[in-house]
């Protein structure tokens, strides 16, 4: 009994006896096995037995402090090997104790159970642990992960709930460490990529004004599939209050959450004080960005400029450009020269009241390679109703400049976050939209002087009186589509928008908020422009086709119904000695041609519109029902066509 108490002592620590040997199994380092020599008398041998399992505990323990104290296992890995070093002080110096009994002729090999009872729960959990840890090589959140419900499920035995707790505490340490420099400073220090945030180094802030589908906001930096049970529930707080701290910094500003004593992240428990730290930092980092974006870098000053000249809040300067550059935006698109174009948008910025604007600088002009509705139809992320027409979206034969003119605007960082992109693009297809209805509407009241010019004649009955009357017909249409849209008159769409996200943007609480109520008004003021639904926008694209036709064509029609009068006089009236003369029958032929010409052609494009503008009742009539927006724009064309 005294050798195998002697053998038993040297096993408690891994080391072999003259009774007692060690069996590994080839292949499987965690699978190890201590054996008594079968001469041994049974009983003691059976005493000997029940003690192995912590000897083969203790050996697995020692391995595994070893093991992972190397660097490549990270340092969560390495805090837990720490705390295990720790534990097996305490156990080494039980084990001396219980040798000094022996020493003394005190210990029994049944005394020396009893007091090996204690320690048996404790190291059979841990060694549960190490096992798991080694099969599937885990490392930092998983480790915590497992560290916790373990402890979780060793609920009915309360020291050893205890001492894996206080193992979960230690591992945590070095994770808290990590978090704590993301959520004070938005600074990942982790070497071993065991955080639960990971950065994308590749997606640069450049592309926010570039790429029209640019990920850096939403995956510059990202949550891992791993992350500690503890702060699984506040994980995107985590992550945003980092990133907001990441943009300051990138602009130069060296901000950090102020930490007190009390703030420090190095322990996590059931009294949730880090939930308050965390909760605190991302207040603090929230308000700093938003009050830096929109005060320093005036963010609702370049909204507005962008309102004034994009959303055509101040059309003075479009009215001056689009006279002087007229000539240059009749050509095709691909042979307009865009710096020409800019030099004609500088003047008119400089000479109208946009040359008190500040921002006016920022706004630069484009061509595009396509009209809005093709180049709606491109863009996939925008929610547009019957998809499935999109192919029907006819390309004009030959586009100009009129219908591929754009302005643009420069977004610096950090402005770009929330006016990027893909924002900016769909401000420039509403711009697309009004710029080419404003230029319809201009080429309408040319087409309406015309007619003034000739009131004086007595045309009453004739051609011109029913053209005068179709002129005035298509002038209401469009001014009922931008009195429907803009700001001048309307108040149906963009300004009531605008106002609303306005009021949203100044009681924002973060600059996720701030984006998403900019992107909610830019999809809602899209929508309501009629641009994602293309059925409705392919009428009203036809609608302001056969008004252009018809203003081009007015001055030929005009020209054409004066000359008919005067033949008519000339051979009808009395020449001379005041003699009535008679008709000439190739005259009166050549009148009866022209004039029946003229009123074919008023008629034709009479018929085309009306016909036209009747299609659209049933589809505003059934859309509006869906759509209660369109209810105001129905009663506005329905009122257009009821006078006709």
């Amino acid at each position: 009994e005294l050798i195998l108490i002697d053998d038993l002592l040297f096993a408690l620590v891994g080391i072999e006896g003259r009774y007692i040997s060690i069996k590994r199994v080839h292949g499987k380092a965690d699978v190890v096995s201590f054996q008594v020599d079968a001469s041994m008398d049974l009983a003691l041998q059976e005493l000997a037995k029940r003690i192995f399992p912590l000897c083969e505990s203790y050996l697995l323990i020692d391995e595994f402090v070893e093991s992972r104290s190397q660097f490549k296992h990270g340092l969560v890995n390495h805090a837990f090997a720490a705390a295990l070093r720790a534990f097996l002080l305490d156990y080494q110096a039980m084990v001396a104790q219980l040798e000094h009994q022996f020493r003394l002729r005190r210990l029994s090999i049944q005394g020396l159970w009893f007091y090996c009872q204690p320690m048996m729960g404790s190291m059979q959990a841990l060694s549960t642990v190490i096992r798991k840890v080694s099969a599937n090589n885990y490392a930092g959140s998983a480790v915590l992960n497992l560290l916790q419900s373990q402890a979780k499920a060793m609920a009915g035995d309360s020291a050893v709930r205890s001492l894996l707790e206080k193992m979960t505490h230690s591992a945590s340490n070095a994770y808290l460490s990590i978090l704590e420099r993301w959520i004070y400073e938005g600074v990942i220090d982790d070497p071993y990529g065991e955080f639960f945030i990971a950065e994308n180094k590749s997606l640069q802030k450049e592309s926010l004004t570039q790429d029209y589908d640019a990920k850096y906001w939403g995956q510059r930096y990202s949550l891992k599939k791993d992350i500690p049970s503890f702060l699984a529930n506040i994980a995107g707080t985590i992550l945003t209050t980092g990133k907001y701290l990441n943009v300051m910094r990138e602009c130069g500003y060296n901000v950090q959450v102020p930490v007190s004593e009390n703030s420090k992240l190095m322990t996590f428990g059931s009294n949730h004080q880090y939930l308050e730290c965390v909760k605190a930092a991302y207040e603090f980092a929230s308000g700093e960005l938003l009050s830096l974006i929109k005060e320093k870098y005036d963010l609702i000053g370049k909204l507005r400029s962008i309102k004034h000249y994009l959303l055509l809040d101040q059309g003075d300067f479009l009215v001056h450009f689009m006279d002087i550059a007229r000539e240059e935006l009749l050509k095709k698109h691909d042979e307009i020269s865009v710096e020409k174009l800019q030099s004609l948008l500088d003047l008119a910025l400089r000479t109208t009241a946009a040359a008190a604007d500040p921002c006016h600088e920022d706004l630069t002009c484009c061509v595009e390679r396509s009209s809005v509705l093709k180049g709606l139809s491109r863009l996939k992320d925008l929610d547009i109703k019957n998809v499935s027409h999109g192919n029907d979206l006819e390309e004009p034969i030959s586009i100009t400049g009129l219908e591929t003119f754009s302005l643009s605007y420069k977004i610096q960082w950090p402005l770009s976050i929330v006016i990027s992109r893909k924002a900016l693009t769909k401000y420039q297809l509403i711009f697309r939209f009004l710029f080419h209805c404003k230029h319809v509407e201009r080429q309408l009241c040319g087409a309406w002087q015309m007619h003034q010019g000739v009131r004086a004649l007595n045309s009453h009955g004739t051609a011109i009186s029913r053209s005068s009357l179709l002129c005035r017909s298509m002038l209401r249409f469009i001014n009922s589509l931008l009195h429907y849209l803009t700001f001048e008159a309307g108040f149906f769409v963009l300004e009531p928008n605008w106002h609303v996200m306005h009021g949203r943007l100044q009681t924002a609480k973060s600059i996720d908020e701030v984006i998403q109520h900019h992107d909610f008004f830019l999809d809602k003021c899209l929508k309501e422009c009629l641009l994602l639904l293309p059925e409705l926008i392919k009428k009203v694209e036809k609608l302001k086709s056969l008004c252009l036709q018809y203003a081009a064509a007015t001055q030929w029609l005009i020209s054409l119904s004066i000359d008919i009068p005067k033949l008519d006089e000339q051979s009808d009236g009395s020449v001379g000695s005041g003699k009535l003369k008679s008709k000439n029958p190739s005259q009166v032929q050549k009148v009866m041609t022209r004039n029946s010409a003229v009123t074919d052609s008023i008629l034709k494009f009479e018929r085309e519109f009306n016909a036209e503008l009747q299609s659209l009742r049933p589809i505003l009539s059934s859309s509006s029902q869906a759509e209660p927006y369109l209810t105001h724009l129905a009663q506005w064309i329905l009122g257009v066509g009821n006078d006709q």
